[in-house]
């Protein structure tokens, strides 16, 4: 059997998501080079990181952190485009996997107690076929040995798309267009809110006010990236 995979590797080779260069037996999704070459932000361990401060008198976050740093035009983008549009959701197991071990492995989130995605409202989902923080978000919950939970924060109405809106018009374009439908269950827990980039954190803020109408909720945030 190995002899007809090595015969089918040859003539269709699996290839880097970002460089095209063909990738060895070993390396998954990314060649090494281009593994390497990821701006990572080793925030996870680190308190009053640039992701807790973007924020500071926004909403009240036990931790936060991001794997990654996104720049415009960088490999970062390029992979954030495939898991979102391009159908390419393991991205979102890989990296969801990497960064549920850190996660697991670090005192500042080993309270968490479920991981629940940013929703998308049930329109776009049906259109896109899947969340592209699903994947992320359960890697990370699997990691952290926690439940997933994606049916209580619901996104209660469709928006246009925030990629090129100032974070006033971001702010505002989310503004109560997210339910949580039972705000009993998350009492007393610790939930740790999972998205795919955070750019200014309008949505995020808004989930979290949102959640808060929990009694004595903590909640932490984990980005796959964050912009820099």
């Amino acid at each position: 059997m190995w002899i007809f995979n090595d015969l089918f590797y040859l003539f269709f080779p699996n290839r880097c998501l970002t460089c095209d260069e063909a990738l060895v037996n070993s390396e998954q999704l990314l060649c090494t080079f281009c593994l390497h070459d990821l701006p990572f932000t080793n925030h996870t361990e680190s308190a009053g990181n640039a992701v807790e401060l973007s924020f500071y008198g926004r909403i009240p976050v036990q931790s936060a952190t991001a794997l990654l740093l996104f720049y415009k035009k960088g490999k970062v983008q390029n992979l954030i485009h495939l898991l979102k549009y391009k159908g390419h959701q393991e991205i979102g197991t890989y990296f969801g996997n990497w960064f549920g071990n850190d996660l697991a492995a670090s005192k500042r989130f080993n309270t968490v107690d479920f991981v629940i995605p940013v929703p998308m409202h049930h329109k776009k989902l049906k259109l896109r076929g899947y969340n592209q923080v699903a994947n992320f978000g359960k890697s990370i919950a699997k990691a952290l040995k926690v439940p997933y939970i994606d049916d209580k924060l619901i996104k209660v109405s469709s928006t246009a798309s925030q990629t090129k809106k100032h974070r006033t018009e971001r702010v505002k374009n989310v503004n109560e267009i997210f339910t949580l439908n039972d705000v009993h269950f998350f009492e007393n827990k610790h939930i740790l809110l999972v998205d795919d980039v955070i750019t200014t954190g309008a949505t995020l803020e808004v989930c979290c006010n949102e959640l808060l109408k929990t009694k004595a909720v903590k909640i932490s945030i984990a980005s796959l990236a964050f912009t820099a």
